[in-house]
């Protein structure tokens, strides 16, 4: 065991009252190490702490690096932030979720107590139920079997952002607009040449996604918080194939829908927030494995972006 350090202690925000005004840690002690004492300490969760140097701002992450390795040395400073109550990322996920996959049927069984007449749904109403609701299954099992998230939790507050995202785009906007009887998606027959496209391309979205959230997920143990550089055809094509093909889905859904405009709204902003996701993704592979890391042509949408 090395000599140990002392760092001095400032809060960023909100002070935490029972944090002391210093700590003392082991020169060879690791990053995560120093978030337990921390922890300890203040009596919050090691997740509901941020840790950030005092000479340059830069965030130091709970992991294996050692302390010195970080640049502190005795006396550094270091600032500790408070990120309120944290929820876990699966939960916040499984709730996302869940709501479609209930609103849509709940709006295609009350059509006629919604919408007036019968309620009879058209083919292309009834597929695109399937569709969306299937998407939605599958990403609950995702999140529940396949996912291993790098970050444990995330702020509390965050869950209602997010939840609005899912719940109101692709929930309560989608269905009401979709299983209306002067929707586009109600003529019956269907224009089959819309339906069967959108049927391929969704399939092919929503199998090529799987098998991305497999190949990622096969980068990280169990626990873990290692990354590494996937590969593949769909990885040598873009940077973030998972995001391109819940596109290439949605389009399918489009597609399937009659063109309906409400799929359009969400089918935006959603990929507005991939394509930022994306961008982010791309500059961190550069950052950490640098000549390892061939960079990518297109970062999501080939042949576009």
């Amino acid at each position: 065991m090395s000599k140990p350090i002392t760092l001095q202690i400032r809060p960023r925000g909100k002070p935490i009252k029972s944090l002391p005004e210093a700590v003392s840690v082991p020169a060879d002690a690791t990053a995560a190490d120093l978030y337990g004492l921390l922890s300890t300490k203040s009596r919050y969760s090691v997740h509901q702490l941020r840790v950030t140097k005092g000479s340059d701002g830069s965030h130091i992450p709970n992991g294996t690096s050692t302390v010195h390795s970080t640049g502190l040395r005795n006396d550094s400073t270091i600032y500790v932030k408070d990120l309120g109550p944290q929820i876990a990322w699966r939960t916040v996920f499984v709730i996302e979720y869940l709501a479609p996959i209930f609103i849509h049927p709940l709006f295609y069984a009350l059509a006629a107590h919604i919408y007036g007449g019968t309620g009879a749904q058209s083919q292309m109403q009834k597929t695109a139920l399937v569709a969306i609701v299937a998407h939605f299954v599958k990403r609950e099992f995702e999140t529940l079997f396949i996912h291993r998230f790098s970050a444990a939790t995330m702020p509390i507050r965050n869950i209602f952002k997010n939840s609005a995202h899912y719940w109101l785009l692709s929930g309560v906007n989608m269905a009401y607009w979709i299983y209306s009887p002067t929707s586009s998606s109600a003529k019956d027959p269907p224009n089959q040449a819309l339906l069967f496209a959108g049927i391929a391309l969704y399939a092919f979205g929503e199998l090529g996604n799987l098998s991305t959230h497999l190949t990622l997920r096969n980068l990280r143990s169990q626990g873990g918080n290692e990354r590494g550089i996937p590969q593949g055809a769909l990885f040598n094509l873009v940077t973030c194939p998972n995001y391109f093909t819940e596109v290439l889905s949605w389009v399918g859904v489009w597609l399937i829908s009659g063109l309906n405009w409400s799929v359009v709204v969400f089918l935006v902003a959603s990929g507005a927030q991939m394509a930022s996701w994306a961008s982010k993704k791309e500059r961190r592979y550069r950052k950490e494995f640098g000549d390892k890391y061939k960079r990518k042509r297109f970062v999501m949408l080939p042949g576009i972006w």
